[in-house]
């Protein structure tokens, strides 16, 4: 729905959040935004049908989505598979009235189709993988948002807990494990490397291969 042009923004400041929220912008006001807010920023901004939200990501949030993203990164390359890496790139949908930055998003299954060549969102198919770290709490329903553009797979980190959720007939439903990745089984995987890694990043690279080529190993014997 449309939201008219003559009502005046409100503003919500969420102090303990780090969040801006804005109400009753347009897709065009939004769009002057990002364009004067520049590429070169450290916030994050989800539009959904006149709701804008800025984020200012804390030290914590970036790490998690670092981890997370050489997490996958491990798994893709240790099953053999193919990758276009998209990182925080803006998905945005005019004709939805919705856009949005992921911490990290992923070509996997569709990479044949976007290799070599600049994404365009009106003609190629969005990320198979959209990865969102959200510690603090966000107004934004984000799943909703990513269902609509049709994103497949949305993994959801608190800081505790990963979520997984796959798009069946136009929404997202909860499962136990990755579509992507039928072979990795344990979330728990996830939350033993991200601990590791407080103590030493590249050793638990190390050892989190050394487990995916055992996996690997032991479901071709």
């Amino acid at each position: 729905m449309t939201v008219a042009t003559t009502l005046e923004p409100k503003i919500a400041i969420i102090p303990a959040e780090e969040r801006k929220i804005l109400y009753n912008i347009t897709w065009k006001r939004y769009e002057k935004i990002v364009l004067d807010l520049g590429d070169n920023r450290a916030t994050r901004i989800t539009y959904d049908s006149g709701t804008l939200e800025i984020t200012m990501p804390p030290e914590e949030h970036e790490r998690y989505a670092e981890l997370i993203g050489i997490f996958i990164r491990n798994l893709i390359f240790e099953l053999g598979l193919k990758i276009k890496t998209m990182g925080s790139t803006t998905l945005s949908y005019s004709e939805l009235e919705k856009s949005a930055e992921p911490d990290k998003c992923y070509y996997i299954q569709n990479q044949p189709k976007v290799a070599r060549k600049k994404v365009s969102l009106k003609t190629d198919p969005p990320p198979d993988i959209v990865v969102e770290v959200d510690i603090t709490h966000t107004n934004m329903d984000k799943p909703r948002i990513y269902s609509a553009m049709g994103v497949p797979e949305l993994w959801r980190y608190n800081g505790e807990i990963l979520r997984i959720y796959q798009l069946r007939n136009g929404k997202y439903i909860e499962v136990e494990n990755s579509p992507t990745f039928p072979i990795w089984v344990k979330k728990n995987k996830l939350y033993e490397f991200i601990e590791a890694c407080g103590i030493d990043e590249m050793e638990a690279e190390r050892n989190l291969r050394r487990w995916l080529q055992e996996m690997i190993t032991g479901s071709l014997g």
